[in-house]
């Protein structure tokens, strides 16, 4: 891991861009880590997931829910998903995309060859390198775990759960198409979990969601379902996703 740059954000928190190996990505720091992220009590870190649409595009977003963690001790960071950003892009993605497009836009169900095209490839991508990145953040001085996921892309959180042993709770944001197979998937999956679900989310089929949540093994699972679209979830919900994490990597 190389940092790249570093800078303190308003309230204190220490902002660094890294990359590793081709991956470039941003780990956030409370201001209170180097008095308080000691080797013998390190802050809990959470991976932020998001949609692939680029690190500069959701950086926004990223950065105002890692200040929110960073307020309760957290450290954060994310990566820039493959095919995202300035990395090459994803083989057969952008044809994916295009088929994805055109039967929304005609009201048609998008045909399970295209879920899969699009979404299976970037999970089958995205998951090794969260786990390489996992290695390379908990050999920091100032971090350990517990650890947690939160966001999207829903079949990322889901499979990441599954193989990852050192995430211990995951918030999973469900705003993406889901590949059938994830449903199995999704049954090995035992940790708790904390569902956040738009209900009128354009993009989102929300019985393949629902069906999502209902295959999780978990004995512990909530799912937080709220009215509006994809980019409207309300504070009060980001809040009780945050209690979430606090009770359970704390």
């Amino acid at each position: 891991m190389h940092f790249t740059s570093e800078q303190r954000l308003d309230d204190g928190v220490l902002e660094r861009e890294f990359t590793l190996g081709e991956i470039p990505g941003i780990l956030w720091t409370p201001a209170t880590a180097s008095a308080t992220a000691t080797a013998s009590a390190p802050a809990p870190l959470i991976l932020l997931g998001h949609p692939p649409l680029g690190l500069r595009k959701m950086y926004p977003r990223l950065a105002a829910r890692a200040q929110h963690c960073a307020a309760e001790g957290f450290a954060t960071a994310t990566i820039e998903l493959p095919g995202s950003g300035d990395r090459p892009r994803l083989p057969g993605a952008e044809q994916a995309l295009a088929d994805m497009r055109r039967a929304l836009q005609a009201g048609e169900p998008v045909a399970d060859e295209t879920i899969d095209a699009l979404v299976l490839p970037l999970v089958d991508r995205a998951v090794p390198e969260w786990r390489t990145a996992l290695d390379a953040l908990l050999a920091l001085p100032g971090i350990g775990g517990p650890v947690g996921y939160s966001g999207g892309v829903i079949s990322i959180g889901t499979r990441l759960a599954v193989v990852e042993p050192r995430i211990s709770a995951a918030v999973l944001f469900a705003g993406s198409f889901i590949p059938r197979v994830m449903y199995e998937e999704a049954r090995q999956v035992t940790i708790p979990l904390h569902v956040l679900l738009q209900w009128d989310d354009e993009g989102n089929d929300r019985q393949a969601a629902l069906d999502l949540f209902d295959a999780f093994g978990s004995e512990e699972k909530t799912l937080h379902a709220n009215m509006g679209g994809h980019t409207g979830v309300p504070r009060f919900a980001g809040d009780a996703a945050g209690q979430f994490l606090t009770r359970h990597l704390r």
